[in-house]
C-alpha cells in the first residue's frame, strides 16, 4: 500500500483561502482530475483534483479550516498502476548505484577531464523547446453554457500566464478566463456570442519550455543513494507529484524542472460579479445534489461560510419540503416577489427624505406580511342606519350628563360583537400548523385609530358584555390615549376581528387588508343619504357603505354573507341588539 499526501497547489496568488466544501468521504475510489475538495478565496472558488488514481484515506482539513499554499489537505491509497511505478522506479534508482568499480572509476576521471575543461555554453536550440498547447475553459461552478462576451487577446500576441484570454458571461456573474501558460496565440477557436463550458477549447498556443534546465542536472548531480519505494510526505513532495500527474494529463504539455516550483495545471477563473447578493454559492458537489433532487439551489438558504450552499444545507430544504408537502395551504407563507428597483428621485426634481417613524415601519411590515399571506375576499354591502341615527342623536343631552359622547363607532362595535357570537366562525383563527382552527370564546374587537405617529389599533375587551354607554366611554379613552401616544402593548393585543372607519373622512368603500391572525375586518365608510324604492316610492334613507375583508382560508363565501346580511340587519334595527 503506497499513500500520496495530496497538498494544496499554486493559488495564483492568494495567500490562504478557505475550505468550503469536501466532495468525497473516506473509502472513496477516485480517477486522476477528480474533484477531492473546493476552495473559496476573496474572488473565486476552485476545485483542487486528485493527481493519481486510487482510494481516498482520508481528509486532513476540515470544512471551514484556512490552508496556504504546501498544506497537506488529504491522502490517497495509491493503485497498484503506481505503485509499480514507484517501484520500477527505486530498481532503476539501484541499478545505478550498483555499477562496477571499473565504470565508476572512468566515470570519475571523464567527470575530472570534464571539469578542466571550459564550461560549454547551451546552444539555444538545445536549451528552447516549443509545443503547441490548447487552452481549456476551467471549472466555471455549472454544467451550463456561457456566453462569450468579449475577446481579450489576437492571433500572434504574446501571452503571459494569468493573463485574461475571454471573458464570459451568465445569467449572474461575468468571469475571466486566464491562460494557463505562457506564450503566443497561434489561434482562437472561438467567437463573441459562442457559448462556452467548462472544458470546451479556447485558443491554441505555442509554449515557450526551457528544455536544457531539465536535461542538465541529469548529466552533472551524482547518482542519488539507492531508496526504496516510501511514501511521499515532504511539502514538496507531493507539489511535484501532482504537477507531474496535471501536467501528463494535457496533451503537449512539458514538465518543469527538478528544483524549480511546480505549476497548476489550470488556474481558477476569477468571477466579476455584477451583483454579489444574487449569486448562488455552491460547488459542484453541491449543484450535482441538487440537479439530481430537482433542487432549485436559488431557494435554498446557505449556512456556509459568506452564504455558500453546503449539502446539509440542500439535505435540510428537501426534509422541510417533505414534511410539509402534506401541510394544508393555511400554514403556507412568504412572497417570492421581485423587490421594486430603487430609483433616483432627485433626477426629477428637489426631492426631501423623511424616516419613518417606528409604528410607520411596523404597520408597513405588517400590512405587506399580511397581505402576502392571507387570500384576501372582501364583500361589499349598505347598511340602512336612518333609525339608529336618530336614536344616537336623541342621545346626546344625556350624553352631556354623563360626560360621554356617542359616536356610530360604539354601535357598530357592539354590533360586531353580536354578529361573532352569532357567526363563530369569524370568532377563531389558524393555527400555525395550519392542521386546525383555534376557537375564541371571548370577544374582543379592535378599532383602527389615525395618529400623528401612524396606525394604531387599540382593543375593546368583551364588547358582548357592555353597554352602549360602557362602550362610547372606552372608545373615547383609547382613543384620547392613541392619539397622545401612551397606549401600552397590552392596550393592543388579544382582538378577534378588526373595525376600520372612514366615515368622519369619506368615500364611497375601500378594501381593508385582514390584520392577521384573525380571519376578518369591516371596513365602513362616509355615510349618504339616497333613494331607496320601500315598495310604492322612492325615500330618502341614510346609507352606511360596508367592506368587509375575510381570510378565505378560514371564511367561506357563505360564512361571510350570513355575517355581513345579520350585520346589516342589526344596523337597520337596534333592537335586535336586545335580542
Amino acid at each position: 500500500m503506497t499513500i500520496q499526501t495530496v497538498v494544496v497547489p499554486d493559488l495564483g496568488g492568494a495567500e490562504t483561502v478557505e475550505v468550503i466544501e469536501l466532495g468525497l468521504s473516506p473509502g472513496d475510489s477516485v480517477e486522476v482530475e477528480d474533484s477531492l475538495l473546493v476552495l473559496e478565496s476573496d474572488k473565486a472558488t476552485m476545485d483542487i483534483p486528485s493527481p493519481a488514481t486510487g482510494v481516498l484515506t482520508q481528509y486532513l482539513v476540515a470544512e471551514g479550516a484556512t490552508v496556504k499554499v504546501g498544506d497537506a489537505i488529504a491522502e490517497i491509497d495509491v493503485a497498484g498502476e503506481a505503485a509499480a511505478t514507484d517501484v520500477a522506479d527505486a530498481e532503476e534508482v539501484e541499478q545505478v548505484s550498483h555499477q562496477p568499480a571499473a565504470d565508476s572509476a572512468s566515470e570519475s576521471e571523464s567527470d575530472s577531464e570534464s571539469d578542466s575543461e571550459p564550461e560549454a555554453k547551451p546552444q539555444p536550440s538545445a536549451a528552447q523547446s516549443s509545443a503547441e498547447q490548447m487552452i481549456k475553459v476551467p471549472d466555471i461552478g455549472s454544467d451550463d453554457k456561457v456566453d462569450v462576451i468579449e475577446i481579450c487577446v489576437a492571433v500572434g500576441d504574446e501571452v503571459n500566464e494569468g493573463d485574461t484570454l475571454v471573458v464570459l458571461e451568465s445569467d449572474k456573474a461575468t468571469m475571466d478566463v486566464p491562460s494557463t501558460h505562457s506564450g503566443k496565440v497561434l489561434k482562437i477557436v472561438v467567437a463573441e456570442g459562442d457559448k462556452l463550458g467548462t472544458g470546451d477549447d479556447v485558443a491554441l498556443f505555442e509554449v515557450i519550455a526551457d528544455v536544457a534546465a531539465v536535461q542538465e542536472p541529469a548529466v552533472k548531480q551524482p547518482a542519488p543513494a539507492p531508496v526504496a519505494a516510501t511514501p511521499v510526505s515532504s511539502e514538496t513532495g507531493p507539489q511535484k507529484a501532482a504537477a507531474a500527474v496535471s501536467a501528463a494529463s494535457q496533451p503537449g504539455a512539458v514538465q518543469s524542472a527538478p528544483g524549480q516550483p511546480a505549476q497548476p495545471a489550470t488556474s481558477p477563473a476569477e468571477p466579476r460579479q455584477n451583483n454579489a447578493a444574487s449569486d448562488i454559492y455552491a460547488g459542484p458537489a453541491v449543484r450535482l445534489i441538487a440537479r439530481e433532487l430537482g433542487v432549485e439551489l436559488s431557494q435554498v438558504p446557505g449556512s456556509g461560510p459568506r452564504g455558500r450552499i453546503l449539502k446539509d444545507d440542500v439535505s435540510n430544504f428537501v426534509k422541510q419540503v417533505m414534511q410539509n408537502k402534506d401541510t394544508p395551504a393555511a400554514a403556507a407563507g412568504g412572497s417570492g416577489i421581485p423587490a421594486i428597483p430603487a430609483i433616483d428621485f432627485s433626477q426629477f426634481g428637489d426631492i426631501e427624505e423623511l424616516a419613518l417613524s417606528k409604528i410607520q415601519k411596523l404597520t408597513a411590515a405588517n400590512m405587506q406580511r399580511n397581505w402576502l399571506n392571507v387570500p384576501h375576499v372582501t364583500q361589499f354591502d349598505d347598511a340602512d342606519i336612518t333609525e339608529l341615527e336618530a336614536f344616537r342623536k336623541g342621545l346626546k343631552a344625556e350624553g352631556e350628563k354623563r360626560g360621554v359622547r356617542v359616536t356610530p363607532v360604539a354601535f357598530l362595535i357592539k354590533a360586531i360583537g353580536a354578529a361573532l357570537q352569532a357567526n363563530p366562525e369569524f370568532n377563531r383563527s389558524l393555527s400555525v400548523d395550519g392542521g386546525h382552527f383555534i376557537q375564541k370564546h371571548y370577544c374582543h374587537v379592535g378599532m383602527a385609530v389615525d395618529t400623528p405617529r401612524g396606525l394604531v389599533v387599540p382593543v375593546i375587551r368583551d364588547v358582548n358584555e357592555k353597554g352602549i354607554w360602557d362602550i362610547s366611554a372606552e372608545i373615547s379613552l383609547l382613543a384620547g390615549k392613541a392619539r397622545d401616544g401612551k397606549l401600552t402593548p397590552a392596550e393592543m393585543q388579544g382582538g378577534c376581528f378588526t373595525l376600520s372607519s372612514l366615515g368622519a373622512i369619506g368615500g364611497n368603500g375601500f378594501t381593508p387588508i385582514v390584520n392577521a391572525p384573525e380571519v376578518g375586518i369591516l371596513g365602513v365608510s362616509k355615510s349618504q343619504i339616497k333613494p331607496v324604492w320601500n315598495g310604492s316610492e322612492f325615500a330618502p334613507r341614510l346609507l352606511l357603505p360596508m367592506a368587509l375583508s375575510y381570510d378565505h382560508r378560514a371564511i367561506n363565501g357563505g360564512d361571510a354573507g350570513r355575517f355581513m346580511t345579520y350585520l346589516v340587519q342589526l344596523l337597520s334595527d337596534i333592537r335586535y341588539l336586545a335580542l
